[in-house]
């Protein structure tokens, strides 16, 4: 089934349009759905989009109409009431309901915003997914999850210290640009971690399978995949996952630990 996102981990990673994306990663879990309907709902947002940012010539005014339309006539925001409901990181359930997490909406805004030619990413931030608008001019943060409203400096920092602990400070890294794998990387962990806590680790690995799927390079994933693969008893799997990885893995302590568990794994054959 993989077989259907399999040219997400081989195109470029700038030629990713991520609702797209995101789209083909959900339909994986609705085989029966039609997803044409969603596709044309994503067309016409653009659409007004264009036709509300006609005279949108800086970040200020383009973040402006894209919570105008996506966040104020379109009603996306976040769940704020079943935050941990996995439909909110399906993006099929995302357009159908109108709510999400973090990184599902900014998946949205990001998506929208670069139909247009407006420069838009989203950003690594600890916990909850922002985006910026606007590249080294006057760029302008934004919450897709508060239906893309502005974050300014002092809500950054209150966001932080929110999410980890009083006293921190914004550092470059807290808004670090994420690529498009990345993204989806994140949308499909944010699924796999509530599945292992709900017990369901089958699914959990099939999540992080296509994880490695469409970002082979996540050496994470790698691990995660392999540690799940070991504890259905899959064992010969569990050493390809580990292969892979040491593959593409340059960090020599990484690399060490992942050959001790190679060396552990040596001779079984289950």
């Amino acid at each position: 089934m993989n077989a259907e996102i399999l040219h997400l981990g081989l195109i470029d990673d700038d030629a990713i349009m991520l609702d797209s994306a995101a789209l083909d990663l959900a339909a994986l879990d609705h085989p029966d759905v039609d997803v044409g309907p969603l596709v044309d709902q994503l067309g016409q947002i653009s659409e007004r989009i264009a036709e509300a940012g006609m005279d949108a010539h800086d970040s200020a005014a383009r973040v402006a109409v894209l919570a105008q339309v996506i966040g104020g006539e379109y009603g996306f925001t976040g769940d704020r009431t079943t935050y941990d409901d996995p439909a909110n990181a399906d993006m099929i359930r995302v357009l159908e309901r109108r709510r999400g997490l973090p990184v599902s909406l900014a998946i949205l805004y990001v998506a929208a915003a670069r139909r247009l030619g407006w420069s838009a990413v989203a950003l690594d931030t600890p916990g909850h997914v922002l985006v910026r608008v606007g590249a080294d001019v006057e760029p302008v943060l934004i919450d897709p999850f508060s239906g893309g409203v502005e974050v300014g400096s002092d809500a950054l920092a209150a966001l932080l210290a929110r999410i980890l602990g009083p006293g921190t400070k914004p550092a470059a890294g807290h808004v670090a640009a994420m690529s498009n794998r990345s993204v989806l990387v994140r949308l499909l962990l944010n699924q796999a971690m509530r599945a292992e806590k709900a017990g369901q680790s089958a699914r959990a690995l099939t999540l992080f399978e296509r994880m490695t799927v469409i970002a082979p390079g996540a050496g994470h994933a790698w691990w995660e995949r392999a540690r799940l693969e070991l504890a259905a008893g899959r064992v010969a799997a569990a050493r390809a996952s580990l292969s892979a990885m040491l593959e593409m893995t340059r960090d020599p302590v990484r690399r060490e630990q992942i050959s001790d568990a190679l060396a552990a794994l040596a001779g079984s054959d289950r």
